[in-house]
């Protein structure tokens, strides 16, 4: 789209435009084009006190945390419904998610340099580059999602068979739900690219609210489908996917009728001549996302591998993996909650030449995030049986999974901590590094010693979480000496031909 020729949409009266404010709007904007690293020590801007910054971190985490949780909750709830009907069904579902994982990456990352170069250009004042991000991510996501559904849905039995289905009952039901599944990745991958922008603007609750409606209905299906109520017919695993697919379809609807509104910042629109692709726009999104999409793949890769090791353990030692495995998700959410406003605030505070807040607030995010962490280690420490008993009353497996949640519980400050600088480095758009931690630790570190602890040490299940807590303090060790080096406040610069910033 020509900047120098007015639209309907620059004509708008920027009164009428949502817009989140934070302190970070009252300060005078530095350079963009002469960031320098800023020393972690460096003092508050004069008038800014700690107070102001931690206000504007909750502002955007809390939303955030709420819709992660009860996103989580219905997850956990999925699985809960799921364990009733006994281990089978919980492997079925179980061995479906790192193939879901895998085909999302492409959209995942999309949405990575989404959220990072909306935060900018928010942070920038840039108001038009915005849209120009969001429409071009949403016509690329839209692609992604429709051509990977498609390939889950023709590849779904060799995938969960490779995942390592030993029986014959949990490959059949494990690929029907995995061939729902695909049928909502279309939906998602719209979803998501919206819930990135509204993010890097600072609007975390917008996307709190339409993701809490798909929750009630993926709930409340759940209950209707699985085992049959109110004369629907008893669909079990089939059930729940469908439930799941119908929440997403109706938060995609309420997505695109929050991001088309006219007090948008970033606005979903589609002025004539602009539905092709944006070669600056596409560069940029492509200088973040592609390293988070090689991160997404190692990632994948490597839980791929220790899943099926973990597989190969027997269908109740899987089962008991998975159950840990979603109580162990549930306490993601407050690393990911509070990533969400380190991306967010770092992103914007860059883009207005401000590197010393955006050390400020990751800083700070950190800190939330650690005392947060640090309740939560002493919950699932002290609840891990109950925690267990809610889905399998199997002693064994409440057993060996209080003892997996134990891990869990030891494993929070550090867990919590790298979510929130890594969340600060993509803010930054420094996601290279993150790609390499990812591929050392998630890839070829935590496989490697599952393998090894199980194999030569006959350690079970108990050696692949050793190597699980290995991961992550040596991921969160990495992470820490890349954000101390303070070198990502200068590793991304975007670059526009119509305009240069």
């Amino acid at each position: 789209m020509d900047d120098n020729k007015k639209t309907k949409e620059q004509s708008a009266a920027p009164a009428k435009v949502k817009k989140v404010t934070t302190t970070l709007d009252s300060l005078p904007a530095g350079d963009p084009h002469a960031l320098e690293r800023t020393s972690t020590k460096a003092p508050l801007p004069e008038g800014v006190t700690s107070k102001m910054l931690y206000k504007d971190i909750i502002t955007i985490a809390w939303p955030a945390l709420v819709e992660l949780t009860l996103m989580q909750l219905t997850s956990m709830f999925d699985t809960i419904q799921v364990s009733q009907l006994g281990t089978w069904a919980t492997s079925a579902v179980g061995l479906t998610t790192q193939p879901k994982f895998l085909l999302a990456t492409a959209f995942t990352a999309l949405n990575t340099g989404t959220m990072a170069l909306v935060g900018r250009y928010r942070g920038s004042g840039e108001q038009e580059k915005a849209k120009r991000v969001i429409r071009q991510s949403f016509m690329l996501n839209t692609f992604f999602g429709l051509l990977f559904a498609i390939v889950g849905l023709i590849f779904a039995e060799p995938m969960i068979a490779f995942m390592g289905a030993s029986e014959e009952k949990v490959l059949i039901e494990g690929v029907k739900y995995f061939q729902i599944q695909m049928l909502g990745m279309f939906t998602v991958s719209m979803t998501s690219c919206i819930t990135s922008t509204l993010r890097g603007c600072g609007d975390s609750k917008t996307a709190m609210m339409y993701n809490m409606i798909s929750n009630v209905i993926n709930v409340t299906f759940n209950y209707i489908l699985i085992n049959g109520h109110f004369g629907f017919p008893r669909l079990e695993v089939v059930g729940a996917s469908i439930a799941t697919v119908m929440g997403q379809t109706v938060a995609l609807f309420i997505a695109l009728y929050a991001i088309r509104r006219k007090n948008q910042y970033a606005r979903l629109e589609f002025p004539k001549g602009s539905v092709k692709l944006d070669k600056d726009v596409v560069s940029n999104i492509a200088r973040i996302g592609l390293p988070a999409m090689v991160e997404q793949l190692a990632m994948r890769f490597g839980v791929i591998v220790f899943t099926k090791t973990i597989a190969g353990l027997g269908t109740d030692a899987y089962a008991t993996h998975t159950i840990c495995m979603s109580i162990q998700s549930m306490t993601f959410m407050n690393g990911q909650a509070f990533a969400t406003s380190a991306t967010s605030l770092v992103s914007q505070s860059l883009g207005k030449g401000r590197a010393d807040m955006a050390m400020h607030y990751s800083k700070r995010t950190q800190r939330i995030g650690m005392m947060t962490a640090a309740m939560i280690a002493v919950v699932v420490f002290t609840c891990n049986k109950p925690l267990i008993g809610l889905y399998n009353s199997d002693p064994a497996i409440i057993a060996t999974g209080s003892a997996l949640l134990s891990m869990v519980a030891l494993i929070q400050p550090f867990q919590a901590s790298q979510f929130i600088f890594a969340g600060a480095l993509r803010g930054a758009g420094d996601t290279k590094f993150t790609a390499m931690v990812t591929m050392l630790t998630v890839m070829l570190l935590r496989p490697g010693m599952a393998i090894f602890f199980i194999n030569q040490f006959d350690l079970g299940l108990n050696g692949a979480w050793y190597a699980l807590v290995i991961d992550q303090l040596v991921r969160t060790s990495l992470v820490f000496y890349r954000y101390h080096s303070g070198k990502w406040t200068t590793s991304f610069k975007p670059t526009d031909s119509k305009q240069r910033i």
